[in-house]
């Protein structure tokens, strides 16, 4: 049953897509935050899709812990259910995210269109002043920057390298980071096909502020994600 349940929401998940993608074109047209509007469609459709096809429900706490104005959101990454929620949580998010992901159809064209953030995988001195440079004027317009400070989807428990793209932001755009803990793997897994049903959760914690010397900052940020994060896989029942 799970496997029938899983293919349909394949389906759905890439069709919506699809669909509001088609829809929401002209609004491109107009302006680019109107063209965020197909995001949160697309962040809504799926969310439906994930309850009431798979029995996904998500559960979101501490909104009001989120910063005023422009702040970099970091969040650890599980799932592809994780980049949804730039387009639910945030104003006027600009999302870092692989470059390759530009090719993409229709996600790719609205990528370009929303003006987000794509990044080499190699961390190089080049790639990082590719990311400042776009999101320097994110900033100034200010919009939220999201993004996965791990660079790759891990299974929950998993821990890895924090990049130092999270760390060139922070020096460089002199804003506070709300860090972003999360156990969506345990539903929808960072691979495969089959999505389990059960409740996954999305923490926002509280802020760090801007300045900190950069080994204070690191730490703080990657002890509140992974401490966070597994806490809420511990706390999770089995699946």
């Amino acid at each position: 049953m799970n496997l029938l349940r899983s293919i349909a929401f394949v389906l759905w998940l890439y069709g919506s897509m699809t669909l509001i993608g088609l829809v929401y074109a002209p609004v491109l047209l107009v302006s680019r935050r109107a063209g965020l509007g197909a995001g949160r469609a697309w962040a809504q459709a799926t969310l439906w899709g994930a309850r009431w096809i798979v029995g996904i429900r998500v559960a979101v706490t501490g909104r009001e812990r989120l910063p005023q104005g422009s702040f970099i959101a970091a969040a650890k990454h599980q799932s592809m259910l994780d980049t949804l929620m730039p387009f639910l949580l945030l104003q006027d998010p600009a999302i870092v995210l692989k470059e390759e992901l530009l090719a993409a159809p229709v996600f790719g064209w609205y990528a370009k269109n929303l003006r987000m953030i794509p990044v080499a995988r190699d961390a190089n001195a080049a790639a990082l002043r590719t990311l400042l440079k776009a999101a320097r004027p994110a900033v100034s317009e200010g919009r939220q920057i999201w993004i996965f400070p791990e660079g790759t989807r891990r299974k929950p428990g998993e821990r890895g390298d924090y990049r130092p793209g999270v760390a060139a932001l922070y020096k460089d755009l002199n804003v506070p980071v709300a860090p972003i803990a999360l156990d969506t793997g345990r539903c929808w897994p960072a691979s495969g096909l089959i999505r389990r049903p059960g409740v996954v959760t999305v923490t926002i914690l509280d802020p760090i502020p801007p300045g900190l010397p950069r080994p204070e900052f690191m730490a703080r940020l990657e002890t509140a994600i992974d401490d966070a994060s597994d806490a809420l896989a511990a706390e999770s029942p089995p699946l």
